[in-house]
């Protein structure tokens, strides 16, 4: 072999060598594992991690169609706003709950949004911030129903009026199944007076607590409207009877107030009854003194007659997270026309 043989030779043998250094220096980066939803069961069904976080999310809702049936229904700004019997609208709502544990205790984040439609237009439509609040160690602040929102299973009674949606401080104990708290409202779709042209915002404070014993629940709620200087107080409970639920309930307003202003006073009796795993019927009956049918707007009660109202609720459930609601009430009094009022409902939950 002669040198020149051997110098192409080696040559040839470092090219190979070279290739295959810089082949193996191009390395493919390894895929980073993916992180799949844990479930989280310490908060109860339908929590789940969020990746990353210890904090434990859940997602829920409902699609309802609804059609409600009257004298003078409002369609919501259509052509004839107010004088149709009947008008049908579309809910969609969400809500999302964040739960976390802290060395006070659960630290919960709640929001619902809430977009209604009587029409495809988009001027039918509105979206709403239904709620938003921060709970901890029994301390509530944020946008939340207060006490008043509760009532009985049917769809008869009238227990509280104007908006039971407040921006709200509170503070509620609980032991086992024993509740007792106080709240501070923005009572700002509240009660207004007819001379009263500033609309201020209202501040209520309101008591409450609750519980059960057994086949008896109970509520005693009180609410004082610091603006008008009147206040209300209201009780419930139920108990379990034969093949239902009997509910009975009585509220007494001191004047009209932003927490109830309907009437002067009124009981309320329902009857829930179980026809089957997936039937329910509801007759209810409310007997109301000095009756306001002027949407709130006089300073007391006086010259009102007294009213009374009956109806039944139906429930139903389809299948598994689909219902049908229906309910038919009738209304009379001293001072007022009579009227038959009802709607029916199909909501999908989630």
């Amino acid at each position: 072999m002669n040198i020149k043989s051997l110098l192409l030779g080696s040559a040839a043998a470092l090219a190979v060598v070279s290739g295959a250094q810089a082949a193996d220096a191009i390395v493919a980066a390894e895929p980073e594992p993916v992180e799949y939803v844990r479930v989280c069961d310490a908060y109860g069904t339908g929590y789940f991690y969020i990746p990353g976080t210890e904090t434990c999310l859940k997602i829920e809702g409902y699609i309802r169609f609804q059609v409600d049936v009257g004298p003078d229904q409002s369609d919501h700004g259509g052509p004839n706003p107010g004088t149709s019997d009947w008008d049908a609208f579309t809910r969609g709502q969400v809500q999302f709950t964040a739960k976390s544990d802290t060395e006070y205790g659960p630290l919960t984040g709640v929001i619902v949004l809430q977009h209604n439609a009587d029409a495809a237009n988009s001027a039918f439509q509105n979206s709403i911030l239904d709620s938003a609040y921060i709970d901890i160690a029994g301390f509530r602040a944020g946008l939340f129903y207060s006490w008043w929102d509760d009532g009985l299973s049917g769809e008869t009674d009238v227990l509280a009026t104007h908006e039971t949606l407040h921006n709200s401080i509170r503070y509620q104990y609980e032991s086992g199944d024993f509740y007792a708290g106080i709240s501070v409202d923005e009572l700002e779709d509240g009660h207004y007076p007819l001379d009263d042209s500033e609309h201020p915002n209202n501040v209520g404070v309101a008591l409450g607590l609750g519980g059960k014993a057994g086949a008896f629940t109970y509520q005693l709620i009180g609410g004082y409207d610091t603006d008008n200087e009147e206040g209300a107080i209201r009780g419930m409970g139920t108990v379990a009877i034969g093949p239902g639920t009997l509910g009975l309930a009585a509220v007494w307003a001191s004047g009209q107030n932003s927490y109830y202003d309907r009437s002067e006073w009124a009981v309320a009796a329902e009857y829930a009854i179980q026809a089957t795993d997936k039937l329910k019927l509801t007759p209810g009956v409310e007997y109301f003194g000095n009756y306001n049918d002027d949407d709130g707007a006089q300073d007391d009660f006086d010259g009102f007659g007294d009213a009374w109202k009956v109806g039944l609720t139906v429930d139903y459930q389809i299948t598994d997270n689909f219902y049908a609601k229906a309910t038919v009430n009738y209304l009379d009094g001293d001072d007022i026309d009579d009227v038959t009022t009802g709607y029916f409902r199909l909501q999908r939950a989630f």
